[in-house]
């Protein structure tokens, strides 16, 4: 039941669910916050630095298989968190892999009426490797994001001596976020039960009134909440309190191990 409210309390009807409610009801939110942030710093360094298409594979499918098979998170609404960064990591790989030119060339190339659009090998074995490290890389960041609440995450900041501000500001930015995605989501269901979206041409008019208005009520729900930290002496600094997460022994042996068998990958397909 409590899961449910919980579910309600961020959640309208066809919003979305917000990363923040998938952290918190994540089945490993009780994996110490320092290990993550440790384990998936330490797997997006090695796929960066190996630039190896097998061990970004080995990554995506690993951090993938933690956020789904132990995060207890769906598969389908894991894969419509991913797509949002995939499509750009898409775009991105097609313009590398693309090339334009006045005359035939490559492997193959399109006539589009005064220039050709080919494609060689060499650009296309390129960008699908740029996309498997952008996508292994993502993917380890989803799973800190996915499994550790933004308040453990700006405790792990703080202990490794980030300035305060920008921590501050971290959070703040974080949480504002959400009021934004809050305001517009309830703008749009009250603009839908005015019919503001029953045709193409209603639908931009709407739009457009939506987002000149989103920004003057943000801000003022944003005037609200400071208010609210104001009067419980808010002094520039959030604290938010830790609970003893201790790491188990076996849960270093497999990070270990995990990580030497990314850099044996390397070595193999190097």
């Amino acid at each position: 039941m409590e899961r449910q409210n919980h579910h309600r309390g961020h959640r309208h009807d066809g919003a979305v669910l917000s990363i923040d409610y998938c952290a918190y009801a994540s089945a490993i939110r009780g994996w110490n916050p320092y290990y993550k942030t440790a384990f998936s710093a330490a797997c997006l360094i090695l796929c960066v630095a190996c630039d190896s298409p097998a061990v970004s594979l080995a990554v995506i499918l690993t951090m993938g298989g933690i956020s789904v098979g132990l995060g207890r998170l769906p598969l389908r609404r894991y894969l419509s968190l991913l797509s949002v960064p995939l499509l750009f990591i898409l775009l991105s790989g097609a313009a590398i892999a693309l090339g334009v030119s006045l005359q035939p060339a490559g492997q193959y190339s399109v006539h589009l009426g005064f220039f050709y659009l080919y494609l060689t090998q060499g650009g296309l074995t390129q960008a699908l490797g740029l996309m498997l490290k952008a996508l292994g890389a993502v993917s380890a960041m989803y799973m800190l994001t996915l499994s550790t609440p933004a308040s453990e995450v700006i405790q792990v900041l703080r202990s490794l001596r980030v300035p305060r501000t920008l921590l501050e500001l971290m959070n703040l930015i974080y949480r504002y976020i959400f009021i934004l995605m809050d305001t517009q989501c309830r703008m749009k269901h009250a603009a839908s039960a005015r019919l503001g979206y029953c045709d193409y041409r209603t639908a931009l008019a709407t739009f457009g009134r939506t987002a000149s208005n989103l920004l003057v009520v943000s801000l003022k729900k944003g005037s609200t909440y400071y208010q609210a930290l104001a009067s419980r002496c808010y002094s520039g600094e959030l604290r938010f309190p830790a609970g003893e997460k201790p790491v188990r022994p076996v849960q270093v042996l497999l990070a270990v191990g995990f990580l030497m068998f990314l850099i044996l990958l390397w070595r193999i397909t190097g």
